[in-house]
């Protein structure tokens, strides 16, 4: 396995509890990507709704896809469970709507899924009820999904880690692969040392082009940052969160936020599309906060972070086989759950059932444009139209 994220992690467990022998390398730390960096929401699905996949797919492929993906949340909930991963898992995702319009799509959606996967997890939300889960008069209605969630993503990484371990993984931290060849087995090479492989598990997500320029041209990186406030007080929590689930907007650049075990704000807003980081990453996240939640102006940020997330040209992850090289990557921002998942389907493949990996695998996918130097300034363009029109 090439990369110690979510993907990575869950793979290499997979692999293990499989019988087979496995050796994991990660260039940096466990979870030092996106996996340990995310918001630690857990959205039950894909960033297509049902009715997308229907339109585009027809609605038999629709269900085998969208009944697929929704089973990650099983996957993620039997993980922490079995293996009494302390990660601070919470029930409920709130998908709040910025305009009317955006609440009546999702009123669409609830019926779609409800009549054809007699899917009954999802609660609309009236306009007038949103004070029982969210303390803005900002949004037009919403969707409560009970069996979507939150966790403190690294401590998840982290479990998953100790998981593998015991289950005979071997993981090398601070061994960046250089680069490898697929001559029958695969030899995978970094600086201080080879592997030779049956099969390798590509899992680098925004790092894919820096090993596989092939894949790298799947995806581009957004830049994307959270903050996370001094504890907030039991009232004040109740009164901002009243359930204690996570939320995320309908924007295309999202605001998305929960509280923590220890009731502090985890918040998440605003997107950048080049690589440097804000000067201040408190004072970039803190006005997206402040615009939802005037009450937390003056409340201290004891924390601010962030990372890029790999998205594909779709917002549809990828997933495929090159050879004796797997790879999932661009997840889109539905890595939390999807994530392990994947581990789970590509380890089928290898032990001989294929049918839900090709689900994925067999998803059509176009490389952003432009070539290496071109690629990412014209899908940038492409975002910050998409981004405007959050403000028309």
């Amino acid at each position: 396995m090439i990369g110690g994220g979510f993907t990575g992690l869950s793979t290499a467990l997979c692999a293990a509890e499989a019988g087979m022998s496995v050796i994991l390398l990660e260039a940096e730390r466990v979870g030092f990507g996106a996996s340990g960096r995310n918001g630690g929401h857990l959205i039950p699905g894909l960033r297509w709704s049902m009715r997308e996949l229907a339109a585009g797919f027809g609605v038999d492929r629709a269900k085998a896809v969208m009944g697929t993906a929704l089973a990650a949340r099983d996957s993620v909930h039997d993980r922490i469970h079995r293996h009494s991963i302390a990660c601070d898992l919470k029930p409920g995702h709130l998908e709040a709507a910025h305009k009317p319009a955006h609440f009546q799509e999702m009123c669409r959606e609830v019926e779609f899924r409800r009549q054809e996967l007699g899917d009954e997890s999802l609660e609309i939300v009236e306009p007038g009820d949103m004070e029982r889960h969210v303390g803005t008069p900002q949004y037009h209605g919403g969707v409560l999904d009970r069996t979507g969630g939150h966790f403190h993503p690294l401590n998840y990484a982290l479990g998953l880690a100790s998981a593998g371990l015991g289950a005979g993984v071997r993981i090398f931290e601070k061994s960046g692969v250089t680069d490898f060849q697929d001559n029958g087995s695969v030899t995978v090479n970094t600086a201080t040392g080879s592997v030779v492989a049956g099969k390798v598990m590509i899992a680098c997500d925004n790092w894919m082009s820096d090993l596989a320029p092939e894949l790298g041209r799947f995806t581009v990186p957004i830049m994307n940052y959270n903050i996370a406030t001094a504890p907030l007080g039991k009232d004040l929590a109740a009164a901002l969160l009243p359930d204690d689930v996570a939320v995320a907007d309908s924007r295309f650049v999202l605001n998305y936020y929960r509280l923590s075990a220890d009731g502090r704000m985890i918040f998440g807003g605003g997107e950048k599309y080049g690589q440097r980081p804000p000067a201040d990453i408190g004072v970039f996240v803190r006005r997206y906060m402040t615009e939802l939640f005037p009450s937390l102006e003056g409340v201290p940020i004891d924390y601010g972070w962030g990372g890029a997330v790999a998205v594909t040209a779709n917002r549809l992850p990828h997933f495929g086989r090159r050879g004796n090289c797997y790879f999932a990557h661009g997840f889109s921002g539905h890595g939390a759950l999807l994530t392990t998942l994947a581990g789970e389907l590509i380890v089928e493949a290898l032990t001989g059932n294929a049918k839900r990996f090709d689900l994925f695998a067999n998803l059509p996918h176009n490389g952003f444009p432009g070539g290496r130097l071109l690629q990412r300034p014209l899908a940038t363009l492409g975002l910050l139209w998409y981004a405007l029109r959050d403000r028309l």
